[in-house]
């Protein structure tokens, strides 16, 4: 399951980075997005997969008991999907008034708007 993980993450930061060396200015966010995707599943992958019971520890004990799920890359991948959403919005409005003010997808063109 590894290995397979480590080709697909692979393959989305290939194209996360292809996507964001464009000139298009909505391939820009596409691949943004693409890499913040990657970037999760990289801390998935880099915690290990291994499924197990939830994190919690029985009530008398002081520690879990057998093969338990790590909380931490969860809670930074939700805190990560999370401002990537945040990120990603911001990115989707100001692409929108970008088009607006120069009407023009691409970003070479955009540089001209010293109008």
């Amino acid at each position: 399951m590894e290995p397979l993980m480590a080709i697909t993450i692979g393959i989305l930061f290939a194209a996360a980075i292809y996507m964001m060396l464009r000139r298009s200015i909505v391939k820009l966010v596409i691949g943004l997005m693409l890499l913040s995707n990657a970037a999760n599943l990289l801390i998935f992958a880099t915690a290990g997969m291994v499924r197990g019971a939830p994190p919690l520890v029985p009530q008398g004990l002081t520690a879990p008991e057998g093969a338990v799920a790590d909380p931490l890359p969860q809670a930074l991948v939700l805190t990560a999907i999370v401002i990537a959403f945040g990120v990603l919005s911001f990115a989707v409005v100001l692409v929108r008034r970008a088009w607006e003010i120069v009407r023009a997808d691409d970003l070479d063109k955009m540089k001209d708007t010293d109008t």
